[in-house]
């Protein structure tokens, strides 16, 4: 093949993962809006809401760092296309689902498939490009991310506005298809196929028992509520903790037999990395809890219309992708940690304006009153989002940055996960079980004032623990302009491309971990 030839194949290659990267990131981004419209039509319980938004996140943070290790062993491109083939199925039964029990099931098997293809993404990008081009190829990466997240609620806004067919909120899945199949037409004859020489080796007891410990602690959360917390919902919460010891323990046994634990627990030896973890935990279950009851508040609560809804949340996506672009360029580089507990506190003051308005306007608030607290909140997510990897990066060993990069990750989707699990607790458990139609937005109302003071007192807890990171670090990855994020997962995927510096810098057996 002429060198024209080749180069022509990687950045289609290229064009294809992007694109891949972009529908898994605007399908989480576009649920949230339709929520309400799903509800209506399915008869959804609140707690089956929670699934159709948890149990996605829970699948794709479990899945994460052994899809990315089978595409080490079993090769990127087949695993890769193993994923876009299966989330397009799963998008096509969620479109067709008959009712909330399989919607929340289809759900589950997105998660798992966007986790044996996201992990792919990055991976792909290092085996087709020189490092003399990653730069600019990872400064693509974070546009399309920032372009995911904020088309996203727009794209959800304006399908389920449309009520195309009279199929309601179906279209959000259903768009994926004609994408995820030349996806995978075009990727079976594009794409290299590469792998790790010297790959690790599954762990499947690892996830085994990291998934149980999990589903006992984000489950009764989930449904304690509406069975009127139960007994053995409690004692399945209390239970998750031997489970997660025994994970601790197993992993330790498997790192001395044979290297290859799901969890690199060396890694928690390093204080940055360990407050750092502890941050992305945090952040993730802040951003679980706002976005979720956000979007009740306002299609619910305040009966507006999905495409109201989700143009109100248009400031706060220019704040985020304005200041995450300024974070990692200018002010990181110069002060350090400062910017990211800036970011923490400046979050918080959002979250408490947004209070005070919600108190003060009541039922009467409108999208341009919401504005203000709104770009505060993003500004100080646009600080924080974008350069977090890279801070809890900083001290780790070069050889395990692949590794550690893909724990962020996970960690902050089982954040999220938790998050929309505490729903029950920080936003329901302030509302009635039975609420009468004239009083449902002022009850709405308040139960969102309740779960504001939530995320702001777990922004204080992030803020703090920020004091562990390294003071000054020039955390800014190389080409990245400034990835965007409009929700939880978003904020996710913003988190990896800053990792693109660990990318170019790990080894090929560890980049793949990088999600």
């Amino acid at each position: 093949m002429s060198t024209a030839g080749a180069d022509r194949r990687r950045w289609i290659a290229l064009a294809i993962v992007m694109v891949a990267s972009f529908m898994d990131l605007v399908d989480v981004t576009i649920v949230n809006i339709a929520i309400p419209s799903i509800q209506e039509d399915t008869g959804a319980s609140f707690s089956a809401i929670q699934w159709v938004t948890g149990g996605y996140a829970l699948a794709f943070a479990i899945g994460l760092i052994t899809g990315g290790r089978l595409g080490d062993i079993h090769g990127r491109k087949r695993v890769f296309l193993l994923g876009i083939g299966g989330f397009t199925l799963a998008s096509a039964l969620c479109g067709l689902a008959s009712g909330p029990e399989m919607l929340v099931a289809m759900r589950i098997l997105q998660g798992l498939t966007a986790a044996l293809m996201v992990p792919q993404v990055l991976s792909i990008i290092h085996a087709t490009f020189p490092a003399e081009e990653r730069g600019k190829v990872f400064g693509m990466f974070g546009a399309v991310v920032g372009l995911g997240a904020v088309s996203g609620p727009m794209i959800g806004a304006l399908l389920t506005e449309w009520n195309l067919l009279g199929l309601e909120w179906r279209p959000i899945f259903l768009i994926n298809l004609p994408v995820g199949i030349a996806g995978l037409l075009l990727g079976r004859r594009f794409i290299d196929e590469s792998k790790a020489e010297h790959a690790l080796k599954l762990d499947l007891v690892g996830v085994a028992l990291a998934s149980l410990g999990l589903l006992m602690l984000i489950y009764p959360l989930t449904h304690g509520r509406e069975a009127g917390w139960p007994l053995w919902g409690h004692l399945s919460m209390a239970g998750s903790l031997p489970v997660f010891a025994l994970f601790v323990a197993y992993e330790k046994a498997k790192t001395r037999r044979d290297g290859s634990p799901l969890v690199e627990l060396s890694l928690f030896r390093v204080k940055s990395f360990a407050a750092g973890i502890c941050v992305q935990l945090a952040f993730g279950v802040a951003l679980g809890i706002f976005f979720l009851v956000w979007t009740l508040y306002m299609q619910v609560g305040l009966g507006w219309s999905p495409l109201k809804a989700g143009a109100t949340g248009i400031p706060f996506s220019l704040a985020v992708s304005t200041a995450a672009g300024l974070s990692v360029q200018k002010l990181v580089p110069r002060f350090g940690r400062k910017v990211l507990q800036t970011g923490a506190l400046v979050m918080a003051a959002g979250v408490l304006t947004y209070i005070w308005e919600a108190h003060h306007f009541g039922t009467g608030i409108t999208p341009w009153q919401m504005a203000l607290p709104l770009v505060v909140m993003g500004l100080g997510m646009g600080l924080i989002v974008a350069p977090i990897t890279d801070a809890v990066l900083s001290e780790v060993p070069r050889r395990h940055a692949g590794s550690a990069s893909g724990l962020i990750n996970t960690v902050q989707q089982v954040g999220n996960a938790l998050g929309l699990g505490l729903v029950s607790v920080a936003f329901f458990g302030a509302m009635d079980d039975v609420v009468a139609p004239d009083a449902l937005g002022t009850a709405f109302g308040g139960a969102f004032v309740h779960a504001l003071w939530w995320v702001a007192g777990v922004l204080l807890a992030v803020f703090l623990l920020m004091f562990a990171l390294p003071r000054k670090r020039a955390v800014a990855a190389a080409g990245v302009d400034a990835p965007d994020a409009s929700d939880g997962p978003a904020a996710s995927a913003a988190s990896a491309s800053s990792a693109a510096g660990a990318v170019a810098e790990a080894d090929d057996e560890q980049a793949p971990a990088l999600v």
